[in-house]
């Protein structure tokens, strides 16, 4: 089993490397892939300091987080709280604020939603501390994302490849199939898991931000990297042609009952982490064969299932379709909130704690993680695949493309019920309606982006 995983591994790193490029030439953004010596980080004495950090995560994610977090806590003796933002961050931090009670760390899963925070005052950029971590550990592209108008506001806390697929290696084998490399050799794959009596795909079809990653993969392979910069800053309309021919692929897959577990409305009420437990829960009669996310998956399969992560858990990339395989990268920006123009000590530190290796080790160590931190030594991840999967982030440099609806306004990347996710959540109750999903996304676009 381990030999297989090794191919699947090695083809995700041949694959990021080679859209990346080689970085290792030393230089300021070059890195060594965590050959070289960790930095650490100097804390001040935060004895009685309480803060409060909001964020998305739960179950696994949460739990790895906080480790890194109570580590914190100790060096310092401040006490940190944790309040889950839901989905809906914006709408979350803005209620907080109008209560005059918002928390003094939060973690943004869009960088969209940090320029509007930017913008609104609601947030401060780092101070010295910070970015004396920043400049040690991340390479530019990562420092980029967490600015606004040339004020450094963020630390990238967790990065993503959402780029892979990962399939129980029961279901290949007792469909005889092997790993896809392109988008028509995977619907292929899948519709011989079907024939051989396992539903082949998992979709998490309850959370839309799945749905969005979906396309995005499919709209950067076809399309290619110049379109996808155009779409994400709205600079070309959702009704471009572009976007038909993605959404006509993707309902390929969306618009087969037999190649969805649990058909169209089963995945409509399924959300995430499900879509990942039924896939490995049962390793001997599994429920769906494969299951698309990024490389945080791995957390959900060891903290939920019996699966060994490559063993009975296996990884290929993206599969291609018509053009290069898609890269596309997603991660968690932590900022610190002061509507009143004014962030503490205390709020710094936790900054800078977070822009350290001393960090991203413990969190790495528990698994389903994957950090952007240059400097981080890949003998902290787990396993083989996790170790993989970061050393072809870090590879990658600063040649990447991020998540099309996390670069969007909140209200119309990150919301439920509108946006993006309303939009391919109906596109998947109804492939059929390509047209009426393009002209719906073009008008909450051009409402969100102003245009």
């Amino acid at each position: 089993m381990r030999a297989a995983g090794a191919v699947a591994v090695a083809s995700v790193l041949a694959l990021t490397t080679a859209c990346g490029g080689d970085n290792g030439d030393g230089g300021e953004d070059g890195g060594d892939n965590g050959a070289g010596a960790e930095s650490s980080v100097e804390l001040p004495d935060l004895n009685g300091e309480s803060l409060e950090i909001a964020a998305v995560w739960t179950g696994a994610e949460q739990a790895n987080f906080m480790a890194a977090v109570a580590e914190f806590e100790s060096r310092t003796g401040a006490e940190v709280n944790f309040v889950p933002s839901g989905d809906n961050v914006a709408t979350f931090v803005g209620q907080k604020i109008a209560g005059g009670a918002a928390p003094d760390i939060v973690v943004l899963p869009q960088v969209g939603v940090l320029h509007e925070f930017a913008d609104q005052g609601w947030i401060v950029p780092v101070d010295d501390t910070v970015m004396e971590q920043l400049d040690a550990n991340y390479a530019a592209g990562w420092r980029d994302l967490g600015a606004h108008e040339g004020e450094q506001y963020g630390v990238y806390v967790k990065a993503a490849n959402k780029s892979l697929i990962w399939y129980n290696t029961t279901a290949f084998e007792n469909a005889g199939v092997s790993e896809p490399g392109t988008w028509e050799e995977f619907i292929e794959v899948a519709q011989t898991i079907s024939d051989s009596g396992t539903p082949p795909v998992s979709v998490a079809g309850s959370d839309g931000w799945t749905l969005t990653d979906w396309f995005e993969n499919i709209y950067l392979s076809q399309a290619g990297p110049e379109m996808y910069d155009q779409l994400a800053a709205h600079e070309i309309p959702w009704t471009d042609e572009s976007v038909t021919e993605a959404l006509t692929t993707l309902a390929e897959l969306f618009g087969s009952e037999q190649l969805l577990a649990g058909g169209a409305d089963g995945a409509l009420r399924t959300d995430f982490p499900t879509s990942v437990t039924q896939t490995f829960a049962d390793l001997e009669s599994p429920a769906a064969g494969m299951v698309y996310e990024g490389d945080f998956v791995a957390s959900v399969i060891a903290d939920g299932t019996d699966a060994v992560v490559g063993e009975d858990a296996q990884v290929f990339p993206f599969p291609a379709v018509d053009g290069d395989p898609p890269v596309v990268s997603g991660g968690d920006v932590a900022v610190a909130l002061a509507p009143d123009g004014e962030a503490s000590e205390a709020q710094m530190a936790l900054m800078a704690w977070f822009a350290s290796t001393d960090a991203a080790r413990i969190w790495a160590e528990g698994g389903g993680f994957l950090s952007p931190n240059r400097e981080l030594d890949t003998s902290a991840y787990p396993d083989d695949v996790q170790r993989d999967i970061a050393e072809a982030l870090i590879a990658a440099g600063d040649d990447f493309r991020f998540d099309l609806s996390d670069q969007a306004p909140a209200a119309f990347g990150g919301t439920t019920g509108q946006g993006m996710w309303q939009a391919l959540q109906d596109f998947l109750r109804d492939p059929e309606d390509i047209s009426g999903v393009q002209e719906y996304l073009e008008s909450e676009a051009a409402r969100a982006y102003g245009g």
